[in-house]
């Protein structure tokens, strides 16, 4: 990896396939781990992402976003468990991160709650404040996103940051864009297979009614191929 040798790996076969692993080697050696398990997949990891794959444009790249008090109560990020670093850890260029290749894209999603709300997970805090005020000048901001990454031979990360705001935002999920979405049909679905207490009501049939709603232009099948998974899931459970 010092000398800018990235390693993937491509899982095939059944029986001993060991996923762990894979994930270990993977994120050891700044690249990518994928399961091709038919030929839709192979086409998927060699053809249509080979580049993301082989040719990296970033190394090492962060991600924090830190949520205005006086708009967000409460927030949550969905996902990322093998992935999250300490606050601490965002300035430190000696940590490692994740990668990312040409055409390669990046979603994070998060769960909020808005300031105010009132249902929420979590207590307020005894010793909080009990009115959170914005820094000066961000009152109308939601939050503040801040990306750090490094060039593929750079040693030192390149900061980028922006603010994020209510003209970036929509008042319903169906008036979001068609990937954000699938994205959170995708991120629902997950959390329904691990049994997370998040969801309330909703079930299978939302996830693959939004994500057929969602499924747009799709030459190869893998949004499909996605809502005849969540079919099978709903068609598994006890």
């Amino acid at each position: 990896r010092e000398k800018g040798v990235f390693l993937s790996i491509l899982g095939v076969g059944q029986g001993n396939y060991n996923d762990a692993l894979m994930q270990a080697l993977a994120q050891n050696g700044n690249g990518a781990a994928v399961y091709v398990d038919t030929l839709n997949e192979a086409r998927k990891a060699l053809v249509e992402e080979a580049s993301s794959t082989l040719f990296p444009i970033a190394k090492d790249v962060k991600i924090q976003v830190e949520w205005n008090p006086a708009r967000v109560s409460e927030y949550r990020l969905i996902g990322y468990e093998t992935r999250a670093l300490r606050r601490e850890d965002f300035n430190n260029d000696k940590v490692d991160a994740g990668d990312v290749g040409s055409g390669h894209r990046v979603t994070a999603i998060y769960e909020i709650t808005p300031a105010g709300a009132e249902k929420k997970l979590v207590d307020d805090l005894r010793y909080g404040s009990k009115t959170p005020v914005a820094a000066q000048g961000a009152e109308s901001e939601l939050g503040f996103l801040k990306l750090r990454y490094k060039l593929p031979k750079e040693e030192a990360s390149r900061l980028v940051t922006q603010p994020i705001g209510d003209s970036q935002s929509v008042d319903s999920l169906t008036r979001a864009p068609q990937d954000v979405r699938f994205s959170v049909a995708v991120a629902a679905f997950a959390q329904l297979l691990k049994g997370a207490p998040y969801l309330g009501d909703y079930s299978y049939d939302d996830v693959i009614a939004l994500a057929q709603s969602a499924k747009g232009d799709d030459p190869f099948g893998y949004r499909a191929e996605f809502v005849n998974l969540a079919r099978l899931a709903k068609s598994a459970r006890p």
